[in-house]
């Protein structure tokens, strides 16, 4: 019979909620590891180490790219993390999820690299280096589409993961606190392939003028991203007046 939770107890928070992933296991090091390798490619594919000021010069102005690439993939892997000792899962699907969340991250580092980097390189005039040529639309229509592909799978991957726990949520024994958390957190990431399929759309079927700012509309719909605070918000209070008196 497969396994379903890890073993070990569960340890109560003051804040009522319970983390019931109390041992590592092998697949959260597997995925552990293939996020800290994924975030040595975003190093190394900068290039050769720097043997002169102007080398180091032009390896410093990556770093705005590089540290908005990290926080990014942090991102995934901290809600990957926080997942896995909230829950303890350990069962089939859990498996197949975490696998597929560690294949895209693969896949996602080098359009993540090249949209901070023309991001910057566009916002300093040219001065950061953006480490991608863009020529025509084409070009960055492609990194647009790229980009929201990676981003709204992997957003769509960790709300899988949370809505595999609420399918458990019997099994887990939540309580009416957890279950509520569970729900904020499920819908906030639906939130992420949500306004990835709007950029996806504005990318394929916009037609701008390249001398205006029409061309980064793509980029700006994540600017919608800030939405998850006020459908948390409204989750609470759905939670709170469908609650028994």
């Amino acid at each position: 019979m497969e396994r379903l939770f890890r073993t070990g107890e569960a340890s109560p928070q003051a804040s009522g909620l319970r983390e019931r992933g109390q041992e590592v296991t092998r697949l959260e090091a597997f995925v552990d590891a293939a996020f800290a390798f994924a975030l040595t490619m975003l190093v190394i594919s900068v290039g050769s180490i720097p043997d002169s000021a102007e080398d180091l010069i032009a390896a410093l102005k990556g770093i705005p790219a590089f540290a908005a690439s990290f926080a990014l993939i942090a991102m995934f892997w901290n809600a990957h993390a926080r997942w896995s000792r909230r829950y303890g899962l350990d069962d089939g699907p859990t498996t197949r999820l975490s696998l597929v969340l560690v294949f895209l991250v693969m896949v996602y580092v080098y359009p993540l690299r090249m949209l901070f980097g023309s991001l910057f390189s566009w916002i300093s005039g040219q001065w950061l280096p953006a480490g991608f040529e863009i020529h025509h639309w084409s070009d960055l229509q492609l990194m647009f589409s790229f980009y929201a592909i990676a981003y709204g799978t992997l957003g769509l991957v960790i709300a899988a993961l949370f809505q595999h726990a609420w399918r458990l949520r019997g099994q887990l024994a939540l309580s009416a606190e957890e279950r509520v958390e569970l729900l904020v957190h499920r819908n906030g990431w639906l939130v992420s392939p949500v306004v990835a399929l709007l950029s996806l759309l504005l990318a394929l079927f916009l037609h701008p003028d390249p001398s205006g700012w029409e061309p980064g509309l793509p980029g700006m719909a994540y600017v919608l991203l800030w939405v998850r605070q006020p459908l948390a918000h409204w989750t609470r209070r759905r939670a709170l007046l469908a609650a028994p008196v």
